[in-house]
């Protein structure tokens, strides 16, 4: 299990524009790296939108957003532009790293139980380590605590 002050796990998955994104190519920044379900449902939506609108936020306190479902490169694209996203979108198709970050747990819906990605956030460090843990989220309001907690390590 993942826990704060851990070493972030590494990962390099393609985004939506097909470029390899790497996190040890991110050192020196802060990365709020948050999983979401699926691409262009209402509460993903929600969520994505939030982090847009506050983008210049995270520009500011030096930290990269990176949205991560196991969705396909060809529908995080779609996503992306249908919402005029301005962060990148990774597509974990195997469900790689949505596992080594624990974002992949049993969840229920109507009564029955399923492997699923829990909707989760984890803030990794400039150094690479794990810096807070969002392992259950709301959608709305969501972005704007990662903005606060970032402020709180500056």
């Amino acid at each position: 299990m993942l826990k704060e002050g851990d070493a972030a796990p590494a990962f390099q998955l393609a985004a939506d524009d097909g470029r390899e994104i790497a996190l040890k190519d991110l050192r020196g920044k802060h990365v709020a790296l948050y999983f979401y379900p699926k691409a262009s449902t209402p509460g993903c939506t929600t969520e994505a939108i939030e982090f847009r609108e506050l983008k210049s936020d995270f520009d500011k306190l030096n930290a990269i957003v990176l949205g991560c479902s196991a969705d396909t490169v060809e529908s995080q694209a779609k996503f992306k532009a249908k919402q005029k996203l301005n962060f990148p979108l990774l597509s974990d198709p195997d469900f790689s790293v949505i596992e080594a970050y624990d974002a992949r747990r049993m969840k229920s819906f109507l009564g029955k139980s399923y492997l699923g990605i829990v909707r989760s956030t984890v803030l990794i460090g400039p150094d690479g380590k794990v810096e807070k843990i969002w392992s259950a989220v709301k959608s709305k309001g969501h972005a704007a605590e990662v903005v606060e907690a970032l402020k709180g390590l500056q």
